[in-house]
């Protein structure tokens, strides 16, 4: 018994193997590895992790179920392309089940190239999983095969066991979403502003992202403008220039039609806001206080106006 004792004393005390992988500079240059490929160019990589927020009512599950159709369907979305069709998990963690059917009824028109796979809370006989614990990310295992891109829509319902403004609580969310990545796998997490205008709770959350993108209202926006935003990308990794501008959507619903996207340079919004106010009589100096822009600005797209002739 003392030997024995002895034994497993050892067994606990002494060093383990390592599982680590280490690997010299000078052959891990030389490697030949795939080149990173986009699921949705120019800002959703495979195996790529980003992130939308925008505060409550501004159309971020639209956006999100859209970009979900586009990869399932290998069809454009907002000017951003799909180089081919990839499967797609959808993890809705508050839409009413009615609500949901009726706008995928809406959305979906083309051939789905590739599995749409959706997780949704009436359809439950016991709570949505949780990503924050270890049960909650393996109740989603079964789902994955064929899947390229998840999205967490939203990290308040899907990510519970988390205090937001607490870095250490976004861990095991942070810990699943590598694991993803190197599977092979995208995630794509919806969020919500703060009362700031910032993602809600810690900023830990992006460290690890490839892509932040944030939803805004238009100025002098209107109820009855329905959902419409700006798109701005607060993080961009891999892409720059005119990939990375800001720009301005607008969802078109009629009864009985497909639904379907404007989009705009956010400076020609801008332009056309100028237009509108100046034909409603408002001084320049009106216009640049309304609109948060330099009076230049104003006076720029005045005199593009004049020479349009589009002032009345």
């Amino acid at each position: 018994m003392g030997l024995l004792h002895v034994s497993q004393l050892l067994e606990k005390v002494a060093p383990k193997p390592s599982s680590l992988q280490v690997t010299d500079v000078k052959d891990f240059i030389k490697m030949k590895l795939p080149p990173r490929e986009n699921i949705l160019s120019p800002w959703l990589p495979a195996q790529g992790l980003a992130m939308i927020y925008a505060p409550r009512g501004v159309g971020k599950t639209h956006i999100a179920l859209g970009i979900a159709y586009a990869v399932a369907s290998g069809t454009p979305f907002l000017g951003w392309q799909p180089p081919s069709a990839h499967g797609v998990l959808y993890l809705d963690g508050e839409m009413p089940a009615a609500l949901m059917q009726e706008r995928l009824s809406a959305l979906v028109k083309a051939e789905l190239l590739a599995p749409f796979k959706l997780i949704t809370p009436d359809l439950q006989k016991n709570a949505m999983p949780d990503l924050a614990k270890y049960e909650g990310q393996t109740m989603l295992v079964p789902f994955l095969e064929e899947i390229d891109l998840i999205i967490v829509d939203n990290i308040s319902t899907l990510c519970r066991h988390t205090k937001e403004n607490e870095a250490d609580s976004w861990a095991p969310v942070q810990e699943w979403a590598l694991r993803m990545r190197a599977s092979g796998k995208s995630v794509l997490f919806i969020h919500h502003a703060g009362k700031g205008g910032n993602q809600r709770g810690t900023s830990k959350r992006e460290d690890i992202l490839d892509t932040v993108i944030v939803l805004k209202r238009p100025e002098n926006y209107k109820a009855k403008d329905g959902a419409v935003f700006e798109v701005h990308f607060e993080k961009a990794r891999g892409f720059l220039g005119a990939d990375a501008q800001p720009f301005e959507a607008q969802l078109i619903a009629k009864p009985n039609e497909p639904i379907q996207w404007v989009t705009r340079p956010l400076q020609d919004s801008s332009y056309e806001q100028i237009v509108q106010l100046t034909n409603k009589g408002y001084a320049q100096k009106e216009i640049a206080t309304q609109m948060n822009i330099h009076k230049s600005n104003v006076s720029r797209n005045i005199k593009r106006a004049q020479q349009e002739g589009v002032l009345v």
